[in-house]
């Protein structure tokens, strides 16, 4: 039940946005540059180097692909400057090097500077090979890319934060989910020392009562030994109970615990009251609810969940389904028997990006559950 984090949302934003945009930009660099058909060829390598890198910096990994972008629009800038005579063409080493620069570990001022410093060099050599107007030529080839370069980077730099912030923000709620989860386990481990620890305790009393008797009062051991029989098994069966999920649940404390689990790993809650829930359907609807819990915890980076009660069922929506094949949750498939068993019924679906787990007992009674 996997969930697209906000960075991969962001991710999609920008390449629905910006695609279409910087692809524009390209063909316009091209068609206004270029005059013959390798002019074409150089500056379409210039803009798919950039459109390269910019997909490539939406997905985090731009520094896999950075040095051949780099090389190839840092070539087509002078090839543009000395030979095509085209001014756009600095839109490629621009991006790329808008991308590429807040990335860096270190020293990203210098790579900054250094970089609005190759492009305004790189224009100033216009004036080699050109006689125009000098003036007009280091408008287009050198302050306006410059100019441009400058302010492009400058806004970079804030958005570098803010990504850093989004991620920062992803980590700190899977680490919440992690300890919600860890906290789940500390429960049952609490239950277990419940359910054991009283247990033997009394074992080990009854025990050394039981052999002081066996010489003195023979009848009165074998009472107490009945009773260690009884007590043992009593404790094997609440143990296989909880270990299968299947003790008897408070609905409203699950409901609770339900809630503080998801409010601690971010994510929101709605819960709907349609009825009260009868007692005796609120003992597997609580072990539902618990299962589910678990599930979209360790499983999910679900951002809201909605759980609904009526008197004989609940539902728990989730978004954030994963697209592929309903996974396996043997959890949840061996309480389906149980509800089964009991006249009800469990349903679990995955579509349209949600995931529903719905139990329900319809057109039960009371006594039909107490059968078990």
């Amino acid at each position: 039940m996997d969930t697209e984090p906000a960075r991969g949302k962001l991710r999609k934003l920008n390449l629905t946005m910006f695609i279409p945009l910087f692809t524009v930009a390209g063909v316009i660099v091209v068609a206004s540059d270029a005059r013959t058909w390798w002019h074409v060829l150089v500056l379409s390598a210039s803009a798919l180097a950039a459109l390269v890198a910019f997909v490539r910096w939406t997905s985090g990994e731009l520094l896999r692909v950075a040095i051949p972008c780099l090389a190839v629009t840092a070539a087509v800038w002078p090839v543009s400057v000395l030979v095509i005579g085209g001014g756009s063409a600095f839109f490629g080493i621009l991006l790329v090097g808008s991308f590429v620069v807040p990335q860096l570990p270190r020293h990203r001022a210098a790579a900054a500077v250094a970089l609005v410093a190759y492009i305004a060099a790189v224009g100033a050599m216009r004036l080699l090979v050109s006689h125009e107007d000098v003036s007009g030529e280091l408008i287009r080839f050198v302050f306006v890319p410059a100019a441009v370069t400058a302010i492009v980077l400058g806004l970079m730099f804030p958005n570098k934060r803010f990504y850093d912030v989004v991620h920062e923000l992803e980590e700190s709620r899977e680490r919440e989910a992690e300890l919600a989860v860890i906290r789940e386990r500390v429960r049952f481990a609490s239950d277990l020392h419940d359910i054991q620890g009283h247990t033997l305790h009394v074992v080990k009393l009854k025990t050394a009562l039981a052999r002081k008797l066996v010489d003195i009062d023979a009848e009165r051991a074998k009472q107490e030994l009945g009773e260690i029989h009884a007590l043992v098994s009593d404790t094997i069966t609440q143990t296989k109970e909880l270990a299968y999920a299947q003790r008897r649940l408070n609905l409203s404390a699950e409901l609770e615990n339900a809630r503080n689990l998801f409010e601690a790993a971010g994510i929101r809650v709605r819960i709907n009251r349609e009825a009260d829930v009868d007692p005796e359907a609120g003992r597997l609807l609580g072990q539902v609810l618990r299962e589910t819990t678990t599930n979209i915890l360790r499983h999910a980076q679900a951002t809201r969940v909605r759980i609904t009660l009526s008197e004989w069922s609940i539902g728990i929506v989730n978004d954030g389904a994963q697209r592929g094949p309903l996974p396996e949750l043997r959890g949840l498939a061996a309480l389906e028997q149980r509800v089964v068993a009991d006249g009800g019924e469990l349903t679990v679906e995955q579509e349209d990006g949600r995931f529903v787990t719905a139990a329900s007992f319809p057109g039960r009674r009371p006594e039909v559950l107490e059968k078990r």
